[in-house]
C-alpha cells in the first residue's frame, strides 16, 4: 500500500507546473517534471519533512484537513481525492477492514433483471466479472460471453476480455479510450477494496500478459465508473453509441447494475430490437461461477 500512496502522489505532482499552480518560476533549469516537493508542502500548508513522510508512503493516521489540504495543492479531482482517502484509510490500522462483496446475485435482483426486456443490463463486481445478465444484455456482449478465455475458466470479466482476447479490439469501437477508462475504474477499486485477493490476482496477470494494461497502470489514474456512453462494434448490428448508467445496489456490498438506455427513435434502439429478436424472450443468464 505505501508503493501505490508514493506513487500516486509522484504522479499526481508531476502533472502540475508551478504556473499552473499559481507559483512564480525561477530559472528555466527544472530537474523534475511537475511541482518540487518543497512546492507541494508550500501549496499545502505544511512542512516539507511532513510532505516528504506522506510522499513516501505514510498516511497512517493523516487527519482529514492535511488529506484536504494535500488534494487542494494536487488539484485533484473527486474520484482523485476519493482515492487518497480511500488510500489513507488502508494506510490507518482501525480501517483496514476486510472487502466484503457479494459473491451471489439475489433472486430479486435477477427477476428485475428478467422484467428489464427492452435495454441491456447485468450485475457485475468490481473486478468487472459479469454475474448475470438479462437476455438482451447478453445478446449484446456476446462476443464477451463466447470469448474462449472464459471456456474453462469463469467467471466472463470484460477487463479480461478487453486486454487479453484479440476480439476486444473488435467490440470496444474506441479501444484506446476505453483501456484507459478500464484502468482507472480498476485502480479506484484497488483503493476501494485493498484486501481483495482476486482483484489483486487479476491485477497482477493482466500487468504480467499485457504490456499495454501495465502502462496504463503504472499512470496511478482513477476514475468513477457511474454513467457515459459505451461505444461498441456488435459483429451482428454495427457500430452502436449506448449511453449507460452503472449503479451500485445498496443491499449487495460491491454490486452494480449496468444498464444501457438508448435514445428514442436511434439507430440504436433499432439495432437493439433486432438484438432482442435474435436473443429471443428475455431470461436472465446468471453466472456459474462465483
Amino acid at each position: 500500500m505505501a508503493a501505490a500512496v508514493r506513487e500516486f502522489l509522484r504522479s499526481r505532482r508531476a502533472r502540475i507546473t508551478p504556473e499552473q499552480a499559481g507559483l512564480p518560476v525561477y530559472g528555466g533549469n527544472r530537474r523534475v517534471p511537475g511541482l518540487r516537493r518543497e512546492e507541494v508542502a508550500l501549496l499545502a500548508g505544511m512542512s516539507i519533512d511532513y510532505y516528504v513522510r506522506l510522499e513516501r508512503g505514510n498516511l497512517s493516521g493523516v487527519s482529514d484537513s492535511v488529506l484536504e489540504s494535500l488534494a487542494r495543492a494536487l488539484q485533484l479531482n473527486e474520484a482523485e481525492r476519493t482515492h487518497l482517502y480511500d488510500l489513507a484509510r488502508a494506510a490507518t490500522p482501525s480501517g483496514r477492514r476486510p472487502s466484503v462483496t457479494a459473491s451471489r446475485v439475489r433472486p430479486t435482483i435477477l427477476r428485475m433483471l428478467d422484467s428489464m426486456t427492452g435495454v441491456p443490463a447485468y450485475v457485475r463486481n468490481g473486478r468487472f466479472d459479469i454475474l448475470a445478465a438479462n437476455a438482451l444484455g447478453r445478446a449484446l456482449y456476446a462476443p464477451v460471453f463466447d470469448s474462449p478465455l472464459f471456456a474453462q475458466r469463469g467467471p466472463v470479466n470484460t477487463a479480461r476480455f478487453l486486454f487479453l482476447d484479440p476480439a476486444g479490439h473488435d467490440l470496444w469501437a474506441d479501444w484506446d479510450n476505453a483501456a484507459d477508462d478500464l484502468v482507472a475504474f480498476l485502480r479506484s477499486e484497488t483503493g476501494r477494496s485493498p484486501q481483495d485477493k482476486a482483484l489483486t490476482d487479476m491485477i497482477g496477470e493482466l500487468t504480467t500478459r499485457s504490456d499495454v494494461f501495465a502502462r496504463r497502470w503504472a499512470r496511478h489514474d482513477v476514475k468513477f465508473h457511474r454513467s457515459g456512453v459505451k461505444h461498441l462494434r456488435h459483429p451482428l448490428v454495427g457500430e452502436l453509441a449506448l449511453p449507460y448508467e452503472a449503479m451500485e445496489l445498496p443491499a449487495d456490498p460491491g454490486l452494480r447494475i449496468n444498464v444501457y438506455t438508448p435514445e428514442p427513435d436511434s439507430p440504436e434502439q433499432e439495432a437493439l430490437g433486432i438484438l432482442a429478436s435474435w436473443a429471443g424472450t428475455g431470461t436472465v443468464v446468471p453466472s456459474t461461477n462465483d
